[in-house]
């Protein structure tokens, strides 16, 4: 939680602004009532609004009256102040109810008697705040910070690849799921999807030219695969010869035809095809047998407690494992968190290792070696190429 030390405002009688956290921080903050302007906002803690998030910067902006009315002023801040999602460039006029943002720490500011002053803090708040800063994941290159996991040999001693998952400064729009449920609203996932994949391949790329990455796709471009070979061709144009599969979610790849075009489309562009969440609703093994992928990725539903699961559970994975690699395609298990479930997998017959058990998702520049667990009963084969993910 970020601390606030205050501040300062205007008062008229009873009323006076206030600057009141939003989201799931108002649960824990107190509002910061402005007593006497100008306020200065940032990480100095001299200041009137003392906010320590690393994303301030030291005097971030100054809250000020002019002509009875209240106005910011960015002090040329290194992450930007906005108003509304609209980034602040001079002076903004600010109005009751506003949405503000200095870096990454949102308040409303509301103007209320003092009597009536309370924490505001419902799910509304940050739903209003997440469609205002929409479009700056759309157009704005600096809020972007996508993550990359390992995904790694059946050893885990060597990483053989990378899985590309979006992440954001901005707050309500951190994570893919909240990114998606505002996208959906708006009717954007498509763009949304195109737009996280491009920024992590040309971060992936310029950490190493050797990385191979998982690009996801969202369920809505399988509506129209021409346009999405249209996409990632635009990546193959940027950046020639990475190593990338493309993963396809499981629900997305029941249209054979559909998926013939897509495989032959991905070949053409020197990529590789792989059917994501594997198992986590209707497993459509005629699907899967008509058009194989190079990877199939099982999802964690099937591999969380395979340790503790019975024997016949076991054998039904351990058949589809098998199904899976006489098609030609790598079976990877998604989501092992323990050594126990890693064990088990690798006696199933698994080649591939995804989860947090390997390595947590980690910026671009953190990038570090996994974890080499050893099971304690059996010695780790050793890694062998494998169709579609070795190294090309």
């Amino acid at each position: 939680m970020t601390r606030m030390a205050v501040t300062s405002s205007v008062t008229t009688g009873d009323c006076a602004w206030h600057f009141v956290p939003i989201g799931a921080a108002a649960t824990k903050a107190q509002r910061h009532v402005l007593k006497t302007l100008p306020c200065l906002i940032g990480r100095g803690q001299n200041l009137s609004l003392y906010l320590p998030s690393p994303h301030v910067s030291k005097l971030h902006a100054v809250v000020f009256e002019k002509g009875g009315e209240l106005f910011v002023r960015d002090n040329g801040s290194t992450n930007g102040t906005y108003v509304n999602g609209a980034i602040v460039a001079g002076e903004r006029l600010l109005k009751n109810d506003d949405l503000i943002q200095f870096a990454d720490v949102p308040f409303r500011l509301t103007r209320e008697t003092m009597s009536l002053s309370k924490t505001v803090g419902s799910d509304a708040c940050d739903i209003a705040l997440a469609v205002a800063q929409f479009d700056r994941l759309l157009h704005d290159d600096g809020v972007l910070v996508p993550h990359f996991q390992p995904i790694v040999s059946a050893s885990g001693s060597k990483v053989v690849a990378y899985e590309v998952l979006g992440r954001s400064r901005l707050y309500g729009l951190s994570k893919p799921h909240t990114m998606f449920s505002t996208a959906a609203q708006l009717g954007m996932e498509v763009q949304l999807s195109q737009r996280l994949r491009r920024c992590g391949y040309l971060v992936g790329g310029a950490s190493t030219s050797s990385t191979h990455v998982f690009l996801n796709t969202h369920p809505r471009e399988i509506e129209d695969i021409e346009s999405l070979l249209a996409s990632l061709s635009e990546l193959r144009k940027l950046e020639d010869g990475k190593a990338v599969t493309v993963e396809i979610h499981e629900s997305g790849a029941t249209d054979a035809k559909s998926m013939r075009v897509m495989r032959k489309g991905l070949q053409e562009l020197g990529m590789r095809l792989a059917y994501d969440d594997f198992g986590a609703g209707q497993s459509r093994l005629a699907e899967l047998a008509s058009v194989p992928p190079d990877c199939v990725k099982f999802d964690m539903t099937l591999i969380r407690g395979i340790h503790r699961a019975s024997a016949k559970k076991q054998e039904m994975l351990e058949t589809l494992v098998r199904m899976t690699t006489e098609l030609g395609a790598a079976p990877l298990a998604e989501g092992v968190e323990c050594e126990d479930e890693a064990g088990v997998c690798r006696q199933l017959g698994f080649e591939l290792f995804q989860g947090f058990h390997f390595g947590r998702p980690k910026k671009a520049a953190e990038y570090v070696a996994p974890r080499q667990p050893v099971s304690r009963d059996e010695k780790p084969r050793p890694s062998t190429p494998i169709r579609g993910c070795g190294e090309r």
